[in-house]
């Protein structure tokens, strides 16, 4: 388990995290919500009382158990899985930030749950999610999460709960008596790699592994992201493509867990920027079901590489932040079916209005699934001016 040190830097460097993915300026007296699993509650006590001696609102929110989860969705008829609590859209309206603790007890207890039924759930809340992206994209906002380690992550991983517990501390640099020092590092080195990418006039991107040949496209008007405090950890460079310029296939050689159901070997075929065809060795009616649960589901709104030189995530984790963020020996590089992220625009000259997101081909939806790959892989991107660079090669960015 995390010591009350580690714990003290922990909530240190989420601070931070906050902070610097805020856009706007964070004042006093702001709304701050702590979100958190029964297993974290020692974690979200030191955050409450951080944030109240920065003179901060904090508002506590203790997660539903396992038990509480399973029978929402055993037992609710449909107005029940549609129904939101009086005042949510009022209090996410007033919100200033976020932090979310996951500690899960169980990953694995919705399996037998009919997947149509997360989906409704999914795209019932969506409009609380619009709210929070709403007041992000004008500053007033920002969010950042975190994984508490549990002995059921740690089981799923194959690994002890000290083991899994190393890989937290390793991953955040609890270990060191300033890891917001470290962290500002990595965001300097990321912010360099960035800024190369958005140099290169880029019309499409190659991937090619033993599984993979997919071609990408960035799309107008768009910027690279990484380790804006939104998640921690976080080592990943990204953006949020053109949907349409997708094409061939990808492969997903990590398992993945969601909304307690095991997903492996997935095996993904787009045309014209949409699925087309569709494969797991484990798990592929779920996934089929999460593909359908609106239109932009079976489309890419990410495409993401992890250089294994910043990475310090070294085994699977069975969640989704820390696998999206895997170094290992060739690094990784994952797509998100669903939703974009607007703060990939790179036009702030004007705002990005429904009508000129969907022209650009931001992708819309109330699915985000990082699907990833570790596979030793090159990425080549093929320029306007019909010159072509290799950007990532075996597990690193080429510059």
């Amino acid at each position: 388990m995390l010591t009350e040190t580690q714990l003290q830097r922990y909530a240190e460097v989420l601070l931070w995290a906050l902070k610097t993915a805020r856009s706007g300026k964070m004042k006093k007296r702001e709304n701050i919500i702590i979100q958190y699993y029964r297993p974290a509650l020692r974690l979200a006590e030191i955050l409450y009382c951080e944030l109240l001696r920065m003179g901060r609102h904090p508002i506590q929110r203790m997660l539903p158990t396992p038990v509480m989860e399973k029978d929402f969705y055993t037992h609710s008829a449909l107005p029940q899985l549609d129904f939101i609590p009086p005042g949510e859209e009022a209090l996410y309206a007033k919100l200033h930030g976020s932090i979310f603790l996951y500690a899960p007890e169980s990953i694995t207890h919705l399996q037998k749950i009919d997947a149509r039924k997360i989906g409704r759930v999914a795209l019932a809340r969506k409009s609380l999610r619009n709210i929070l992206d709403g007041r992000e994209a004008k500053g007033d906002f920002s969010r950042t999460l975190c994984v508490y380690p549990t002995a059921e992550l740690a089981g799923h991983a194959g690994l002890t709960l000290p083991e899994y517990t190393h890989q937290v501390v390793q991953s955040c640099f609890l270990n060191r008596r300033a890891p917001v020092d470290h962290w500002r590092q990595i965001h300097n080195k990321i912010a360099t790699i960035k800024k190369r990418l958005d140099r290169l006039d880029i019309e499409s991107l190659h991937i090619e592994s033993s599984g993979t040949d997919l071609h990408v496209s960035p799309g107008a008007n768009r910027k690279w992201l990484g380790l804006s405090g939104r998640n921690i950890p976080s080592f990943e460079v990204f953006t949020s493509p053109d949907w349409r310029g997708t094409k061939g296939v990808y492969f997903a050689d990590q398992p993945s867990y969601r909304s307690g159901n095991y997903v492996h070997h997935v095996r993904l075929e787009f045309k014209n920027g949409t699925v087309v065809g569709v494969k797991a060795k484990e798990g592929q009616k779920f996934l089929k079901k999460q593909l359908s649960m609106d239109k932009g589901a079976s489309r890419i709104g990410e495409f993401s590489l992890t250089d294994r030189r910043f990475s310090r995530v070294k085994a699977f984790m069975a969640n989704t932040l820390y696998d999206e963020n895997y170094g290992g020996k060739y690094g990784n590089c994952h797509i998100a079916l669903g939703s974009s992220y607007t703060n990939a625009y790179a036009d702030r000259s004007q705002a990005l209005k429904p009508e000129l997101k969907k022209k650009l081909g931001f992708n819309d939806s109330a699915l985000h699934w990082d699907l990833v790959n570790t596979e030793p892989k090159r990425v080549t991107a093929h320029l306007r001016s019909g010159d072509t660079k290799v950007i990532y090669k075996n597990g690193s960015f080429t510059f």
